[in-house]
């Protein structure tokens, strides 16, 4: 299983190496992607403008199935936030037994995080310095999704979640590729025996 080694620079490498490199059809544009699942559906923009092989990756998963019927794996509840995990890890026992069907060639993607001022994404950079988050393009808002983390600075191929409040804490550690924009009570409901029915790209 293929896991995406991570390197040192920030800038130097763009999108269109990673598009290559992970043989992507490579977004550049936004797209809204609908999620069916058994407590009823929601919109989502993904973006692709800001985080291409994010929404690259995000959408192959979307074209190759992987997430049908799979459950809302995890949801973790505090007062004020919650985050609800779906996708496939695929370094579980159980998944790695079923790998050979779910058209998953990687395990993990370059971390990939947006500034303001800057063209390009950077890439297998995490933020440890608080005050550089303010010049951020996205941080985590209500109904933000983002992929699970996979090593130092690696996002998983497969694993997403969802929060339903900002969480600062949280912002430049993550690739954060989109948000929910109808439907987000339909989230809120989403309990963990919950289970994703199919995903639609819109036109």
């Amino acid at each position: 299983m293929f896991l995406f080694t991570a390197c040192n620079f920030k800038n130097e490498i763009d999108s269109k190496y990673y598009c290559k490199k992970l043989n992507f059809s490579c977004v550049n544009d936004d797209k809204v992607i609908n999620f069916k699942t058994s407590k009823g559906e929601f919109d989502v923009k993904l973006y692709g403008k800001d985080y291409p092989i994010t929404v690259s990756n995000f959408i192959e998963n979307i074209n190759n199935n992987i997430y049908l019927n799979q459950k809302f794996y995890k949801i973790i509840n505090y007062q004020q936030i919650r985050f609800i995990h779906g996708g496939i890890n695929l370094e579980n026992k159980f998944f790695s037994e079923i790998h050979q069907t779910l058209n998953t060639r990687i395990s993990s993607i370059p971390l990939e995080i947006k500034f303001k001022e800057e063209k390009n994404p950077r890439y297998n950079y995490l933020i440890k310095n608080p005050y550089e988050t303010k010049d951020l393009i996205n941080t985590f808002e209500r109904g933000s999704i983002a992929m699970v983390r996979s090593g130092k600075n690696n996002s998983s191929s497969t694993e997403f979640f969802f929060v339903t409040n900002k969480i600062p804490e949280l912002d430049g550690r993550y690739s954060i590729f989109g948000k929910i924009i109808k439907g987000f009570d339909i989230i809120e409901k989403i309990g963990k025996e919950d289970y994703i029915k199919g995903v639609l790209i819109y036109d």
